[in-house]
C-alpha cells in the first residue's frame, strides 16, 4: 500500500518545487498560526508537521504565530503548552515566537486605509442584524443601512471604538466589498468587533480586536510568508484574503493553498467539544492520554517521531471527508516501541505461586537482554524466589482444549527461566483461589523438557522483590466511531465508559528506578509510559500506550 507524505511528494510540494524552478519563489517562509485558546491535538500535528516539513525541506523557515485575536478565550498557559508541544515534535520555529498582536497598530492603520478608500465603514446593526441582511446561499444580501457613512464619520466612530466610548456588541467595522457575492465571506465581512478585554499580550491598550479574516492574511504578508498552508474549511474565504492583499498596501503577496484536514475516528477535535470535556472534569486535563492532544498523546507514551511517521502515512491531499483508522496511530507508534522500548515484566492481575521444590533461601538471578535485539540496551537482572507472582489470567482450574497456561496439573514455562507444574490449588472459604503451589523441574532452563512438549510461557515477577506499581490502562474515550457525526445526539453520549482502568499490580526490579516518560514494553502484555506527572513526585505510575496486537498492520498485509 502506498500512501503520499508529509516528507514524501505530495501536491504542495510538487507546487512549491515549481515555483521554485520557475524562479517566482526565492526564500520559502510558511507559518504555523494556532490560536491560543486551547492545547494543540492530532490534526495540528500534521499541519505542523506539513509547514514545518515544507519550509525545512526548501531551506527556509517556518513562523509560529499566535493568532491572538479574541482574549476572552485565551490564556498564557496554552501558548506555553502550544510552544512546548512544537518543540517536543522536534522542530524549531525561525526567530521569535510572533503574535497576531505584534500588528494591532498595522492592522488599525490599514483599516483606517480602507475607511479612507470606501471600502470599510461602522456598522451599528447588530450581530442578529447583520446575519439577516447578509442573505442566504440562495439569495443574495442587503446592504446595511449605515453602508453609506461618510468617510469622516467612519473615521471618526473607528477611533471612538477603539478607546472604548461603546459597548460591546454596539458597532463592528465592516469591509464594503459585494453583498450580492455568491461567496458569502463576500458579503461585507466584519473587520472589527469591540470587546473590553484585557490582553495577554497588549494590556488594556485595544477595546476592539481584528478577526480573523482580516488579521491573518495580512499577518502574513508582513512576515513574508510565501506559502500560506490551511484546512479546506478556509477555501472559500481564500477570495477575501486575497481580497485585502489587493487592497492594502501590503509589502507582500502569500499565496494560500488548502489541504484535506485529518478526520480520525474514535475521536473528537473540535477545541470547544474537548474544553468541554476538561471544563467538566470528564477527563483529567488537556493532557489527560485518553484526549487526542499531543500534550494527551505524549504523557500516554506516544514519541514524537512516531506522531511524525502517523503524519507521513496519512499524506497530504485535497480529499475531504475521508475518515482515518485509529489503528494506523496505533500502528505508528508500536512499531516504534517495537525497536525502541526496553523489555521489563509486570503482573497486572496478581496471583501468588509457591514453589514448593524452592528453598526459602533460594538466591537465583537470571540475566537477560534489556531488548531482544539491541545490544546497546544492556541486560536486566531477574531474581527467582520461592513466593512468585503471575498474572491471574494465565491460570484456569478448567480450561478449555487450547489453553496453553498453567492449570491443574498442567507445565508452563516461566519466561526467561524453569518449567514449572501446577501441582494443588489453595482456596479461602469462599471458594476464591488464593494460590497455587507448583514445582519447578530444574533440568529446564535454556532448554526444553525431555519426553514431554511445553508450549505456553507466562510472566513473572519475584514477589520478595517485586516493585509495587500503579498501572492506568486506557483505552478509546468515544465508543463509535464518529461520535460527533449526528447533530441530533450530544457526543457525550457515546463516551467510552471503559475508557480507564487503573489496577495496583507489580514489577520487575528494573522498574524501581524510572524517570517520567520512560517507555517499557511489558512482556506478553504492552507498550507502557511512565506518567511524568506522578514519576516527577516519585510514584511508580504507568499509562498503557498500546497494545501488542496491529490490527491495522495484519489489514494492509491482506489487502
Amino acid at each position: 500500500m502506498t500512501t503520499e507524505s508529509t516528507s514524501a511528494p505530495n501536491f504542495i510540494r510538487n507546487q512549491v518545487r515549481e515555483e521554485i524552478e520557475a524562479g517566482s519563489v526565492d526564500t520559502v517562509v510558511t507559518r504555523f498560526p494556532p490560536e491560543p485558546n486551547g492545547f494543540l491535538h492530532i490534526g495540528h500535528a500534521k499541519s505542523i508537521c506539513l509547514n514545518f516539513g515544507i519550509a525545512e525541506q526548501f531551506g527556509g523557515g517556518c513562523n509560529l504565530r499566535f493568532d491572538d485575536t479574541n482574549p476572552a478565550k485565551e490564556e498564557q498557559a496554552y501558548i506555553d503548552a502550544i510552544k512546548a508541544d512544537v518543540e517536543w515534535l522536534g522542530f524549531q520555529w525561525a526567530g521569535n515566537v510572533r503574535y497576531a498582536s505584534d500588528y494591532f497598530d498595522q492592522l488599525y492603520a490599514w483599516a483606517q486605509h480602507l475607511i479612507r478608500e470606501d471600502k470599510a465603514y461602522v456598522d451599528d446593526l447588530s450581530a442578529e442584524e447583520i446575519r439577516e441582511y447578509r442573505g442566504t446561499l440562495t439569495e443574495p444580501g442587503r446592504p446595511s443601512p449605515y453602508r453609506d457613512r461618510p468617510v469622516a464619520e467612519n473615521l471618526d466612530l473607528l477611533e471612538r471604538m477603539r478607546t472604548g466610548e461603546f459597548a460591546e456588541g454596539g458597532k463592528v467595522l465592516r469591509a464594503k466589498i459585494d453583498m450580492a457575492s455568491p461567496n458569502i465571506n463576500l458579503r461585507d465581512p466584519v473587520l472589527y468587533r469591540i470587546r473590553h478585554a484585557s490582553h495577554h499580550q497588549t494590556g488594556d491598550k485595544w477595546k476592539i480586536y481584528p478577526s480573523y479574516d482580516f488579521a491573518h492574511g495580512q499577518s502574513d504578508a508582513i512576515e513574508g510568508v510565501t506559502h500560506s498552508l490551511c484546512t479546506l474549511e478556509f477555501e472559500d474565504h481564500r477570495p477575501l484574503y486575497d481580497w485585502f492583499l489587493e487592497n492594502l498596501p501590503v509589502p507582500s503577496r502569500p499565496r494560500q493553498i488548502e489541504f484535506a484536514r485529518l478526520n480520525l475516528n474514535y475521536t473528537v477535535t473540535s477545541k470547544r467539544k474537548l474544553k468541554l470535556l476538561v471544563d467538566k472534569g470528564i477527563v483529567d486535563g488537556w493532557d489527560d492520554p485518553r484526549m487526542p492532544t499531543i500534550s494527551g498523546m505524549r504523557r500516554r507514551g506516544y514519541t514524537a517521531s512516531s506522531i511524525r511517521k502517523f503524519c507521513d502515512m496519512i499524506g497530504v491531499t485535497r480529499a475531504e471527508g475521508g475518515m482515518v483508522d485509529i489503528a494506523m496511530l496505533y500502528h505508528a507508534i508500536r512499531s516504534d516501541l517495537e525497536d525502541n522500548a526496553p523489555r521489563a515484566m509486570c503482573v497486572l492481575k496478581p496471583l501468588k505461586v509457591v514453589l514448593t521444590n524452592v528453598a526459602e533461601d533460594h538466591d537465583e538471578v537470571f540475566e537477560v537482554p534489556g531488548h531482544p535485539a539491541r545490544d546497546d540496551m544492556g541486560v536486566r537482572k531477574l531474581p527467582l524466589s520461592r513466593e512468585i507472582w503471575i498474572d491471574a489470567d494465565d491460570f484456569m482450574e478448567e480450561p478449555p482444549k487450547k489453553f496453553f497456561r498453567l492449570a491443574p496439573g498442567k507445565e508452563v514455562r516461566l519466561r526467561n527461566a524453569y518449567v514449572i507444574r501446577c501441582d494443588e490449588v489453595v482456596k479461602n472459604a469462599s471458594g476464591d483461589i488464593e494460590e497455587l503451589r507448583c514445582s519447578v523441574d530444574f533440568d529446564t532452563l535454556g532448554k526444553n523438557p525431555e519426553g514431554r512438549k511445553v508450549k505456553g510461557v507466562i510472566h513473572w515477577v519475584s514477589a520478595a522483590h517485586a516493585v509495587p506499581v500503579e498501572v492506568r490502562l486506557y483505552d478509546n474515550l468515544f465508543q463509535v466511531e464518529a461520535p460527533d457525526r449526528d447533530r441530533d445526539v450530544d457526543f457525550l453520549e457515546h463516551l467510552n465508559e471503559q475508557s480507564l482502568s487503573v489496577v495496583q499490580g507489580y514489577g520487575e526490579p528494573s522498574l524501581a528506578e524510572i524517570k517520567p516518560e520512560d517507555r517499557f514494553q511489558f512482556e506478553r502484555v504492552g507498550y507502557f509510559c511512565a506518567d511524568r506527572h506522578a514519576a516527577a513526585e516519585g510514584k511508580r505510575v504507568f499509562n498503557r500506550t498500546v497494545g501488542l496486537k496491529d490490527t491495522w498492520a495484519k489489514i494492509q498485509k491482506k489487502g
